[in-house]
């Protein structure tokens, strides 16, 4: 993650309370990076090509609102951020993935009703996930804007060549929000799958506490690299959810 030449942590916005929501949890992870938060809205339709055709009264009277309420709702956290708001027309999709080309961070929000639903992903979330050209976060939540889950962050150990940048930015995000690292082995080589028979608790060196303290907390966020996220777009399905059983949880996919 290049952040020396990243300019934003960019929010779409769609008029919806999930996506005022993913604005709300994007607030710390500009201010932690430094950066302003970018408030997205695209005008347009998906397929559209143009990125400069007028919208029409009604398409920026609607993004205007839109990006008023999200900005009030940032504000009204209280916190010291820089905010941008940015009304665009084209492809939903397509207008995203370019700002991503100069963003630190995307994230969009998504209503947790639909997360078990036959499609894990709408459109322009699988879009993202596969095309972005930096880190997404997909975010689900309560209508209040609290997190649909509170509770840990969880992040899987394998042998993708990009997991050491997985974990470190799962870290960070524990950091972040104050909150445990739940981490699930998966490595072809790990001991503890070459000794199924043998109970083993894993434990930070140097503070003697167990990794699989709290263990019955909820996951709030999964952190995931691109094979994952590749996986969930083209699936589509909750049984390829990166973090099985637990279908509910925000997703942030690490993309470089």
């Amino acid at each position: 993650m290049n952040q020396l030449h990243s300019k934003s942590v960019v929010v779409g916005v769609d008029g919806s309370q999930a996506g005022v929501n993913a604005a709300k949890w994007a607030v710390d992870e500009a201010i932690t990076r430094q950066l302003p938060l970018r408030l997205v809205h695209v005008a347009g339709r998906k397929g559209s090509r143009s990125t400069s055709a007028q919208p029409s009264d009604w398409e920026l009277e609607a993004g205007e609102t839109a990006l008023c309420q999200a900005e009030v709702a940032v504000q009204g956290a209280g916190k010291a951020v820089e905010v941008e708001t940015v009304l665009l027309s084209g492809d939903p999709e397509q207008v995203l993935i370019n700002e991503s080309v100069d963003a630190a961070l995307v994230c969009v929000g998504t209503d947790r009703r639909g997360w078990s639903a036959e499609k894990l992903l709408g459109a322009t979330e699988a879009a993202l996930a596969m095309k972005a050209h930096c880190p997404v976060a997909i975010i689900r939540t309560n209508p209040d804007g609290s997190p649909a889950q509170p509770g840990v962050i969880a992040v899987v150990l394998n042998d993708e060549p990009d997991n050491e940048e997985v974990i470190h930015q799962a870290m960070e995000e524990g950091r972040r929000r104050n909150a445990t690292v739940r981490q699930i082995d998966r490595r072809l080589n790990s001991w503890v799958r070459r000794y199924p028979d043998v109970p083993v608790q894993v434990v930070a060196a140097g503070t003697g506490s167990r990794s699989s303290e709290n263990h019955s907390s909820a996951i709030e966020l999964a952190v995931v690299g691109k094979a994952d996220a590749d996986q969930i777009a083209e699936l589509g399905t909750p049984n390829s959810h990166p973090i099985l059983g637990y279908p509910n949880c925000s997703v942030l996919i690490i993309r470089d």
